[in-house]
């Protein structure tokens, strides 16, 4: 191989990097996809809106994609640090906080944003988020707490016991190759 050749070679670290990267926001999306669409069918519910419109669920999985890559935004500002001296819990709740001020201000923009959709100013729209209501906005800060703590336990017990060991917990061994039986 010659030295422009190995220079436009990828670097297989990088390529296994931005690949684990591209898994692990597809994974992150459809986990916060599937609450976002919970939670629309929930206050689709609320709302007695029969029938429920599925434009709903389609908005709910754009708002996880885009939560997830605002996640792994702040996630790469604020890399998680698990302090084995304070435990999991500790050493984590500054970090999950960080983290629901960022999708907080996702669903103050995503605000601005419809109501510019629907013909209205976007500051009226922002200040109108949550109807306004100091408690209401309160209580989705408790929500998307709930949503984003599975994400950080798990993502703070694969860097204090590594991916495998974490996975192998969760799900069970990776079943090995059967290796070939010899019968006498």
């Amino acid at each position: 191989m010659t030295t422009s050749e190995q220079a436009q070679a990828p670097n297989p670290r990088l390529v296994k990097k931005i690949e684990n990267e591209a898994k692990k926001a597809i994974v992150l999306s459809i986990y916060f996809g599937v609450w976002f669409c919970a939670l629309s069918f929930l206050g689709a519910t609320f709302a007695n809106k029969y029938p429920i419109p599925l434009s709903i669920f389609g908005f709910a999985i754009i708002k996880g994609a885009l939560s997830a890559k605002f996640l792994l935004i702040s996630e790469a500002a604020f890399p998680i640090k698990v302090s084995m001296s304070k435990g999991l819990i500790r050493s984590l709740l500054l970090q999950s906080f960080i983290y629901v001020g960022i999708v907080l201000c996702l669903n103050y923009v995503e605000a601005g944003a419809n109501g510019l959709i629907h013909g209205r100013d976007f500051w009226d729209s922002l200040k109108a988020f949550g109807k306004a209501d100091p408690l209401r906005v309160s209580a989705l800060c408790i929500v998307y707490l709930l949503i984003v703590w599975p994400y950080l336990a798990l993502e703070g017990l694969k860097i204090a016991l590594g991916t495998n060991a974490t996975l192998a917990i969760l799900f069970g061994e990776k079943s090995k190759p059967h290796e070939p039986s010899s019968k006498s």
